[in-house]
């Protein structure tokens, strides 16, 4: 009799052949390695799906480690490691839990189902908890289904079109030019007065390029530059991006908008820069203008000239004591763009994500302008290991635009300055909004508030929230 055509055999033959998820568990070496080993020793039956990469301690456990292993094709990833306060490093969970708390809400926010990436506490002693959190996992990425290849548009036929709900009428809020002449007459003189007396060698400021109506940044040394200075509703670029550069060479002046000093407080903080080797000239704003419209970012905002700065072109500083004080803004219109997609289902959120990063040239352009990149050596430039693939092609393109908003989460001052200089049109804007919202609703923290506070994935609270580990 042929064993093939029986019942038994079929049904042996049919349960091998049966999908069986694949999850990537990284563990703590004190606490979950050794709980699992104790699970091992005590017979403890559960899915053999899961395998285990082992490190120090949570704390050293980078999102890159969990791109790399969606990229590889892993359908899940569980994350374990000892529960807060018996950490062998005493403060490396602590920090793990703010970071992945961020990381797992843009991961949902692209698309990616949140049952496909699980973390838990799991200690020495806790084998019988190790066997349930993988039963548990293993049964949630099994329901979640395989992952489709990582970085492509997983359903042609449910391209999500999205109608982004900012507001169409953005005609407002726009000066005349005799409303503006005061404030750059002001800014003449007081950048020919700091030239003039040494207080600065250089000025950083706003001037007319060649081309008919485009402003561009320009660097002032002698006092009679200072005729070229501009201010104008197009004076949307950043200027706190060249201070870390241009301070190597002596004591710099910069102009800024309202935005722009917030980028001088994240630079402050993460020790980039210096106050005594700067000197702030505020300027009140009234709203910049990209391709025509006002930029979203300038709807919830004063305008007003922040104490921070040590000189105001027009306008009066608010009290120095209101510094570090969150007060009440307008909604941000950005906010109804995120809800929008937020509302589609997890695979249109994909598919929408997808398409925009396939847009990608990979020209960096958004990193060259942000004034909170400023590493020498970018990651996207580092080849032993190569974390983020070099090629423009989808795990490149999502690997990079992923870690690039992460690298900015409880950073980014909201200033949209790489989305508008994306050539290929890519919301990034709304990438780092998402995290800006995240930030503020579990740890409080809005993002070039106080130059003293500490960042918040630097940072943790004993009782931050935890409901998303097991």
């Amino acid at each position: 009799m042929d064993s093939a055509a029986t019942p038994l055999a079929q049904a042996v033959d049919a349960s091998a052949s049966a999908w069986q998820p694949h999850i990537i568990a990284f563990v703590c070496h004190w606490c979950t390695y050794a709980g699992a080993d104790m699970a091992g020793t005590t017979r403890r039956i559960y899915p053999p799906n899961v395998r285990i990469l082992r490190f120090p301690c949570t704390g050293r456990m980078s999102p890159l480690f969990i791109l790399r292993a969606f990229e590889q094709g892993a359908d899940g990833v569980l994350v374990s490691g000892c529960h807060p306060g018996d950490c062998h490093y005493v403060q490396g969970n602590y920090f793990a839990r703010r970071r992945f708390a961020v990381f797992r809400a843009l991961l949902e926010f692209l698309g990616v189902d949140p049952r496909r990436l699980q973390f838990s506490w799991v200690s020495a002693s806790e084998g019988v908890k190790w066997a349930r959190v993988v039963e548990e996992v293993t049964q949630g990425v099994r329901d979640a289904g395989p992952i489709s290849p990582w970085g492509r548009v997983q359903d042609h036929g449910r391209l999500a079109l999205v109608r982004f709900a900012s507001p169409a009428d953005q005609a407002g809020r726009r000066p005349g030019e005799d409303e503006r002449a005061p404030v750059l007459a002001e800014l003449r003189r007081a950048a020919s007065e700091l030239l003039s007396s040494g207080r600065i060698s250089r000025l950083i400021g706003y001037g007319e390029s060649s081309l008919p109506g485009k402003i561009v940044p320009v660097f002032l040394d002698n006092v009679a530059d200072a005729s070229v200075l501009a201010w104008t509703d197009g004076c949307s670029a950043n200027l706190a991006a060249y201070l870390p550069a241009a301070m190597r060479s002596g004591k710099v002046g910069i102009i800024v908008k309202s935005c722009d000093s917030k980028a001088v407080v994240g630079l402050l903080q993460e020790n980039q820069i210096r106050r005594e080797d700067v000197v702030l000239i505020g300027v009140p704003c009234t709203g910049v203008r990209v391709n025509g419209r006002l930029a979203s970012k300038c709807f919830n905002c004063d305008g007003q000239v922040s104490p921070l700065c040590d000189l105001s072109a027009g306008g009066a500083r608010p009290a120095a004591a209101a510094m570090g004080v969150q007060v009440a803004v307008p909604p941000d219109v950005r906010d109804a763009d995120v809800g929008y997609i937020e509302s589609l289902p997890l695979l249109d959120r994909w598919n929408f994500w997808q398409n925009q990063f396939a847009r990608c040239l990979r020209c960096y352009a958004c990193r060259a302008v942000c004034p909170l990149c400023y590493c020498e050596t970018c990651i996207a430039e580092k080849h032993r290991p190569q974390w983020i693939s070099t090629s423009i092609d989808g795990k490149g393109n999502t690997a990079w635009n992923v870690v690039r908003a992460f690298h900015l989460a409880g950073r980014c001052i909201g200033c949209d300055e790489c989305s508008r200089v994306c050539p290929a049109n890519i919301r990034l804007d709304l990438l780092n909004r998402r995290l800006a919202i995240e930030v503020e609703r579990r740890f409080g923290y809005r993002a070039g508030q106080d130059a003293v506070a500490s960042p918040p994935l630097a940072s943790f609270r004993q009782d931050d929230s935890e409901e998303f580990i097991r």
